[in-house]
């Protein structure tokens, strides 16, 4: 019998001041607990209670140890209730890993409305667009552009699909023309991102057509929020997933190019660690997270290229002519 049992039932016994009645609450017949409270005094070897067939009552050394043991046993009923709050209860520290152009645009806007529902959370933001490890290093939620991770003991949870695009500012285009081929872009100035998986090469389809056409970059930089600040500048051609260069385009600060082909596209995943009893804070955040994406229609805005965005390059056209 473990010491955490003899405990209870001996406070329990105390409390009720009756042996039959522990018994019962218990669901164990008297000899049972009398033979549960033998052991325990066999154990510390001393006399806990007195009793006669009408009433219990307790030794000094009875009294001392309940005493004692009321002490230990809340301390245990508050540990337990702790965990519990914070497995059904999200509160605490959530560690979040995502790029610096998603944790810019798409998440730290939303957090204010994330905090109103969870003011206990507190969020910590690591953006990084290399992924650590963040399991080693505290990481609760990553957000990732990539289908699959190595380890088994990853969940991924699919937040939405991104189309990427060509985009150059009307200045850019204005100075350089606008290319009518995935071959024009051999000729132009094309501002690279470094951490794609082939950054020297654009992977042109449409329909059973394909085109891998070889570019140089007149800049080139591991942050998409560089790229798309000098493409605004009309440094040169951007080529981004819409989900950062949507508002450009529909501010006409970008006009997209030869959106008739498709570049590979990529995929948003949320990865966490695989377990039983997922701390709520997990829990709440990928659902907040994926509903947010949902009632916005991101995917939507993700995979089209604005109609705003037709007129602009019409108009460039024309004068490009």
């Amino acid at each position: 019998m473990d010491r955490y049992t003899q405990m209870e039932f001996f406070a329990m016994t105390a409390d009720l001041g009756s042996l039959s009645k522990a018994a019962e609450r218990l669901g164990i017949s008297n000899a049972a607990a009398s033979r549960m409270l033998s052991a325990l005094e066999d154990r510390l070897g001393a006399r806990l209670v007195e009793r006669t067939t009408r009433r219990l009552w307790l030794t000094d050394a009875g009294r001392e140890y309940q005493r004692r043991c009321a002490s230990i046993l809340a301390d245990i009923a508050e540990a337990d209730g702790a965990v519990s709050d914070m497995a059904l209860r999200p509160s605490g520290v959530l560690r979040v890993t995502s790029s610096v152009s998603f944790a810019v645009l798409h998440i730290a806007p939303w957090l204010p409305e994330f905090n109103e529902r969870y003011p206990e959370l507190s969020v910590h933001i690591t953006a990084a667009n290399r992924y650590p490890n963040f399991i080693e290093e505290g990481i609760d939620c990553a957000i990732r552009t990539r289908e699959h991770e190595g380890d088994s003991g990853i969940t991924i949870r699919r937040l939405a699909h991104t189309r990427r695009v060509l985009a150059a500012s009307p200045a850019y285009l204005a100075q350089h023309g606008v290319p009518q081929t995935p071959e024009d872009i051999v000729n132009q100035k094309v501002l690279i991102y470094s951490y794609t998986a082939n950054p020297y090469l654009l992977e042109f389809k449409r329909g059973r057509e394909r085109r891998n056409i070889p570019i140089s970059g007149v800049l080139e930089s591991n942050e998409g929020q560089v790229i798309c600040a000098a493409g605004r500048a009309g440094l040169g051609i951007v080529v981004q997933p819409l989900y950062i260069v949507h508002d450009d385009i529909v501010a006409g600060r970008l006009i997209p190019l030869l959106d008739d082909w498709e570049l590979p596209p990529l995929t948003i995943n949320l990865a966490y660690q695989s377990r039983r009893n997922q701390p709520a804070k997990i829990r709440v955040f990928a659902d907040a997270l994926s509903e947010h994406v949902r009632k916005l229609d991101l995917e939507n805005r993700w995979n089209a290229v604005p109609k705003k965005a037709f007129a602009a390059r019409s108009a460039q056209k024309n004068q490009a002519r």
